[in-house]
């Protein structure tokens, strides 16, 4: 009944319309509250999101100098030219330089051997940030005393201390303390190639430079901070460039991993706010049904002299004020969540991250929710304008045809929304499209599946069923029965996490094939050609096989359809990607194509034709970028000797392989006689054998860098462990808030439910046949649900496999044997729990809601 003292008056105020909301709302609390969580979740996984994303962005530009140890870096893998020795002296001279390379290491009087990342450092490296070492004093002693400091996981593991030796190449030197961490080194990376440092006088003594070897050379320096570091770099960096060194300012290198690290958020982001909607699409369902049940109050809120704006109007404020508590709630739990973040992701995140609030993201977070609860609160609310007073005596049927360009609108207004949020996140209109685009279709398939199962039931409905199953089918159709907003609440919520297995087994897939009959599994780089026949002596003598023995010449393009490659440097129009220009290829030679390859375009030429002009094989990303065709000529530079051939065929490179490929192959009969290098592969059974067969190689042939492959691929699944994590997060989130629009769904329907109840008790249904009755009509909802959003993620992965990946997908089962019978469990015993009061309710309880 209506207070006395909130009587209309003829121009109510805001005061009027703030107090008649609170009022009600206050009535309706416990429906409201429900699906208030759901606003709640969905604010909280975009706001912890967004907040940590904020930070790290924040703490990377704040520590970008501690991460590169300098104010700006000249880098280069081959030894500087004159003009590169200019400016670098020019400069002032280094402040500190550094030889750095990935080599084997050996241990005397140790078992085991280690693939490590020897930096050989001279001079004050780092500038900013330290090098944390255990004894501490070791960082700055061990230039003046001639040790290394070794990685900390690696002397745990292989059982080292300080005073044990460590023997790179030719030389042994005793390990001066235990690298905790180094600017410049990433902590996920480093557990395949740990960092190694030494002082830099002694590179030249471990014989380790040799031909082939990839070294990088790195010089720091200290600079003025005046200096407008984005100008030095517009200015320095083309020139380096054109002589194959490169330069890096610590503002420059902030930029790249916080873009890096950006784009990983905002997708995470798009993720939690799919999980929003889903909280949104449960509002407006509540809202509906709220709505439908304060007609009779809102009648006679006219009849007392309100008019259709001012009942709106007061609807309208409640929905605001969940939406701003909501807002608020779901930004404290947001903001608390984020918490946990670095430490999840410790081990691949560039910088220690220091949480501070962020007022952006707090005020996005509270109008957010407000914008999403009454945007998605709208259409039911445009009901509240067409009721007429004689809603008190009758219903009227007209309401759905006068609101429906305001419901057109409406619709229009929330896609908008999307759209404007999406592309807030995305900063890009394209894909924004796309993403409004994918859950249109996304939400759309779902929607199509209950539905048409729904018209399936109705069209050929199991007459001869018994009366349990029967029952439990109708129940789908029962008025407020919010069969579609719970399917596509649990829909979505499991295709988010299907879709995360099924992504992990689609990136492993290749891995898995690899593993398979003689794929390789160990490879032995920089093998001098006259250590070929030796190193092959060492691994047959442990009972294994060479699966291949293949040759490396490096070289660099001269030119291009006989354009110098200076003239294209220096050409502002050129579209030849600068990678062409400047890259130092890994060349090979063979007389036919391998299981990685596909001939896409020309003739394969395994053996070179005698007067004519060397035929090449090129793969199709380098045929793209260096805009060349079967038929174009490139000049190669084989160092120092030019050598002219023609791109008699294009092939297609399946680089997603755990084997070597190249972007150039040559023809037998070429490269025999160049300079070049060996790669050796074979497969060991197991870790024991891997061990043994890298300690015996490691003593005889010190220069040689061995990779187990093994090793990457689980490189590989602990990157995708730690990023799965935080994808199960956010799919967590959806599935809650599935699981509240549920419970709010069963709750806002219980009156419904009881009525149904007492009607089925009249007709002679004991307790038990109801309580069967509902199971198994949340065993149809938990499965139809559930199973759409399993066949949607897994019809998404094949073909993201198919068009993208290129490659055969196999799934995973656990989205079919634990997340289906999971989700199934968990709908059911919801339902269930939250109905158990309907199956107790006497008959007089719809009674007296009847009189009410």
């Amino acid at each position: 009944m209506l207070d006395p003292k909130l009587n209309t008056p003829k121009k109510a105020g805001f005061n009027w319309l703030l107090k008649m909301a609170l009022r009600d709302g206050k009535a309706s609390s416990r429906k409201l509250t429900l699906f208030m969580a759901s606003i709640v979740l969905g604010i909280a996984a975009v706001v912890s999101i967004q907040s940590f994303s904020s930070n790290l962005k924040d703490n990377i530009a704040l520590q970008s100098k501690s991460l590169m140890g300098a104010d700006y870096i000249i880098d280069s893998d081959n030894l500087p030219n004159e003009r590169v020795s200019f400016i670098l002296d020019s400069l002032g001279g280094p402040d500190a330089k550094e030889i750095s390379f990935a080599s084997m290491a050996a241990f005397p009087g140790k078992e085991g051997t280690k693939l490590v990342r020897v930096r050989g450092i001279k001079g004050g490296f780092p500038f900013y940030g330290d090098l944390e070492t255990v004894p501490k004093e070791a960082a700055n002693e061990y230039q003046g005393n001639g040790s290394a400091l070794l990685d900390a996981t690696v002397m745990l593991q292989l059982g080292i201390e300080k005073g044990d030796k460590i023997k790179i190449g030719n030389i042994e030197l005793p390990v001066g303390g235990a690298l905790k961490s180094v600017p410049g080194s990433s902590e996920i990376f480093s557990s395949i190639a740990p960092p190694v440092i030494i002082p830099h006088r002694f590179i030249e003594e471990t014989g380790l430079v040799q031909v082939g070897s990839r070294i990088d050379y790195n010089y720091y320096f200290v600079t003025d901070p005046k200096l407008d570091l984005e100008k030095f770099d517009k200015k320095i960096d083309p020139i380096l460039d054109a002589n194959d060194a490169d330069l890096d300012t610590h503002t420059s290198t902030s930029e790249r991993l916080g873009r890096r690290y950006e784009n990983f958020g905002k997708f995470l982001n798009l993720v939690a706010f799919i999980a929003l909607l889903l909280g949104c699409v449960g509002i407006a369902s509540a809202i509906h049904i709220y709505i439908k049940e304060k007609l009779r109050s809102i009648a006679v809120l006219k009849c007392l002299g309100a008019s259709k704006r001012q009942s709106f109007y007061i609807f309208l404020i409640q929905i605001a004020i969940i939406g701003f508590i909501g807002g608020v709630l779901g930004t404290t739990l947001g903001l608390f969540l984020q918490q946990l973040f670095p430490l999840i992701l410790e081990d691949i995140l560039p910088v220690n991250v220091e949480i501070n609030l962020a007022p952006r993201v707090i005020f996005m977070g509270i109008l957010l929710g407000i914008l999403m609860s009454v945007l998605f609160a709208l259409y039911p609310l445009i009901s509240t304008l067409y009721v007429s007073p004689l809603e008190t005596l009758r219903a009227q049927g007209s309401e759905k045809l006068k609101s429906k360009k305001a419901g057109i609108l409406v619709l229009a207004g929330i896609f908008i929304f999307i759209f404007l949020f999406a592309f807030w996140l995305l900063e890009d209109w394209k894909y924004s499209v796309f993403f409004v685009i994918g859950i249109i279709i996304t939400f759309s398939l779902l929607a199509g599946v209950a539905n048409l199962f729904m018209k399936s039931i109705r069209k050929n409905f199991p007459g001869t069923w018994g009366f349990i199953p029967r029952q439990s089918l109708l129940n789908l159709f029962r008025p407020q029965n919010q069969t579609l907003i719970l399917v596509l609440a649990i829909g979505i919520g499991t295709f988010l996490i299907s879709t995360l297995y099924f992504t992990k087994d689609l990136l492993l897939a290749q891995a898995s094939i690899d593993e398979q009959a003689e794929s390789p599994n160990m490879i032995m780089l920089d093998v001098q050609s006259e250590q070929q026949e030796k190193v092959a002596g060492t691994i047959n003598a442990q009972g294994l096989t060479v699966l291949e023995n293949i040759p490396i010449v490096t070289m660099r393009v001269e030119s291009l359809k006989g354009i110098p490659v200076n003239e294209i440097r220096e050409d502002t129009t050129s579209r030849v990607n600068g990678w062409i220009l400047h890259h130092e290829f890994r060349t090979t030679y063979r007389d036919s194509l391998i299981s990685s390859e596909i001939l896409e375009r020309g003739e394969w030429t395994g053996n070179k034709p005698e007067n004519e002009i060397i035929p090449i094989s090129v793969s199709d990303n380098f045929a793209k970028d260096a805009l060349v065709g079967v038929g174009d000529e490139i000049t190669f530079n084989v160092q120092g000797v030019l050598l002219k051939t023609v791109v008699g065929s294009i092939r297609t490179v399946d680089w997603s392989r755990m084997q070597l490929n190249f972007s150039i192959v040559f023809p037998k009969g070429v490269l025999e006689d160049a300079p070049q290098f060996r790669v050796l592969t074979t497969k060991v059974p197991n870790e024991n054998t891997s061990a043994e067969l890298q300690q015996n190689l490691v003593e005889k042939f010190p220069n040689l860098t061995i990779i187990d492959l093994r090793q990457v691929l689980s490189l590989i699944e602990k990157i995708l462990n730690k990023i799965s994590w935080l994808i199960n997060f956010m799919a967590f989130f959806s599935i809650l808030t599935g699981i509240i629009v549920l419970i709010g769904a069963v709750r806002t329907s219980k009156y419904q439910r009881i009525k149904e109840s007492v009607l089925l008790r009249t007709l002679g249904a004991k307790s038990d046949q109801i309580l069967k009755i509902l199971a198994l009509e949340y065993f149809y909802l938990g499965f139809l649900g559930a199973l759409s959003g399993i066949l949607l993620s897994l019809l998404s992965s094949l073909l993201l496999g198919y068009f993208v990946f290129e490659t055969t997908f196999v799934p995973s089962w656990i989205p079919f044997l634990v997340l289906l019978p999971g989700i199934i469990l968990l709908v059911m015993s919801i339902g269930l729990g939250n109905s158990m009061g309907v199956i107790k309710s006497p008959p007089l309880v719809v009674l007296r809601k009847e009189l009410s």
